[in-house]
């Protein structure tokens, strides 16, 4: 099998905060060396306009966004498996692909929401059907939506917290379009045995996240993984199809001084 060339893209919601504002935080990753970046959906306060100006000034490929909030409950967290909120996930969902085409960003993570109490038959029906909407939406736009499990250390009560249970709503939708964020952190938390999940989720792949475990830090930072070697089998029997891998980590202290992981696995020069 060939190995694809991996890519990594930064995140603005843990990486460069120290840029200070949204719009700088790209600036800063251009400067870094970064050619893509990926994060939240933008702030209130920055307009589409801008968005597409500083991406025209830096040269950044928008990799991935994060569906826009809108009111929901729960915040950052999304709807999409929240009884009521359907039409408010779908505001969000066509708001969210205006700006993606915008910038040509191909995929969106659609997050489903944070629970009160124990999930039901009804998250389950409202995840699905949402997602079920959501699948020609996406395959009109020619755009990828991304479902994450997280792990319930990191988020408690987060209706996504299981890998299983993410493969059979992608294999239900039935859309090429509808894939799995396999965030290494979180599926170190939910299943580790991180090797046979990266063999055994590989045609399910969307986008890949990774960050230390447990302390959420740089991958060469101590911690319970060695992603060397993770990195080399993602390359190398992932299947995955364009190589982006989001550093969706927090820094121990510089964002820049942090990044010589990157130069000491070989992935810049």
């Amino acid at each position: 099998m060939t190995a694809v060339a991996l890519k990594f893209c930064a995140n603005l919601n843990f990486m460069f905060l120290e840029a200070g504002a949204f719009l700088d935080r790209y600036r800063a990753a251009k400067r870094a060396g970064f050619d893509g970046v990926e994060g939240p959906f933008p702030p209130a306060e920055i307009s589409l306009e801008a968005l597409v100006a500083v991406q025209k000034e830096t040269g950044l490929k928008q990799i991935l966004m994060n569906i826009a909030l809108g009111d929901v409950p729960g915040g950052q967290l999304g709807c999409a498996a929240l009884p009521g909120w359907e039409s408010e996930f779908l505001v969000n969902l066509n708001r969210t692909i205006e700006y993606a085409k915008a910038v040509g960003c191909r995929k969106i993570h659609i997050m489903a929401g944070k629970l009160d109490g124990p999930a039901t038959e009804v998250h389950d029906r409202t995840y699905l059907a949402n997602l079920r909407v959501a699948a020609p939406i996406l395959e009109r736009n020619n755009i990828i939506g991304v479902i994450e499990p997280i792990n319930k250390h990191a988020v408690p009560g987060y209706y996504l917290a299981c890998y299983d249970k993410a493969t059979a709503m992608i294999t239900a939708v039935g859309s090429s379009n509808v894939k799995l964020m396999l965030d290494i952190f979180h599926c170190q938390h939910i299943r580790g045995d991180i090797t046979n999940g990266i063999r055994a989720l590989t045609s399910y792949i969307g986008h890949v996240q990774l960050a230390q475990v447990p302390d959420r830090n740089e991958p060469n930072t101590d911690g319970e993984l060695n992603f060397r070697y993770l990195l080399h089998v993602l390359a190398t029997e992932g299947r995955y199809a364009d190589g982006w891998v989001g550093c969706e980590y927090r820094p121990v202290a510089d964002t820049v001084k942090g990044l010589h992981w990157l130069r000491d696995f070989g992935y810049w020069q």
